[in-house]
């Protein structure tokens, strides 16, 4: 039974992509708030289809850390899961992803009427300086700048050395880092088909400003934070 509800989850997700993409890839004229909203719906309706086919909610604590103002955003990036739910938790916001993903027909085309701050990230210190001037830009049109740090999923229980694109941007922008933990991996684990029941546990840490640090110590101090919280964090049913 819990292969087969995750099964028809995962095909109703992606189908759901259909009446979301090919609206988007005309959205040219559509005011971006309205995309965005859009794109919301999209992440908040999944999620509700995971809680009602598969038992898997989420439950969020550290809400009161999130500052008035937009920042950097760093997520551990475990599993599929928080792709959405960042999208759900917090404000109009641009992701930091990888050029590739908006070459996938029709997902990508959609995604990419959404601003995101697209890399190739093989190109080294360039890619580095397009977040930072974008990201810049992002922020001061009230844009928070979501990165996942480590690049790309990783294994629950992995720790990967942290990119430093996001601590150069919020040495750059003068705004702080904003460090978010779960342990969706424990449920929806990375390349995974199964999803098991129970509540993923999602932690909002206090913000990370950067002054005083260099963008390599800034980096050293939010994933100290996120490294110990992520350890304390309940394994399976949450």
């Amino acid at each position: 039974m819990l292969f087969l509800r995750s099964l028809i989850f995962t095909s109703l997700m992606f189908l759901s992509v259909l009446p979301f993409a090919i609206p988007a890839m005309f959205s040219g004229l559509v005011p971006y708030r309205f995309r965005w909203r859009y794109a919301r719906n999209w992440s908040r309706f999944n999620l509700w289809m995971l809680k009602t086919i598969c038992g898997l909610d989420y439950r969020v604590e550290g809400r009161e850390h999130m500052p008035d103002s937009p920042c950097v955003v760093y997520w551990k990036h475990e599993s599929v899961w928080e792709t959405m739910a960042q999208t759900v938790l917090f404000p109009e916001q641009a992701w930091v992803l990888k050029r590739e993903l908006l070459w996938v027909p029709i997902f990508g085309w959609g995604l990419a009427a959404l601003r995101p701050i697209a890399i190739d990230r093989k190109s080294g210190r360039s890619a580095v300086m397009q977040v930072v001037r974008q990201g810049k830009r992002r922020l001061a049109n009230g844009t928070w700048v979501m990165i996942f740090p480590e690049g790309t999923r990783v294994p629950v229980g992995t720790e990967k050395r942290f990119g430093v694109s996001g601590a150069l941007l919020a040495e750059h922008a003068h705004v702080p880092i904003l460090p978010v933990v779960h342990n969706a991996g424990e449920f929806w684990p990375r390349r995974g088909l199964i999803k098991k029941p129970g509540t993923i546990q999602v932690k909002i840490g206090a913000p990370i400003p950067a002054e005083g640090r260099s963008a390599p110590r800034h980096n050293e101090a939010v994933k100290a934070w996120i490294d110990a919280e992520r350890k304390r964090l309940p394994k399976g049913r949450g």
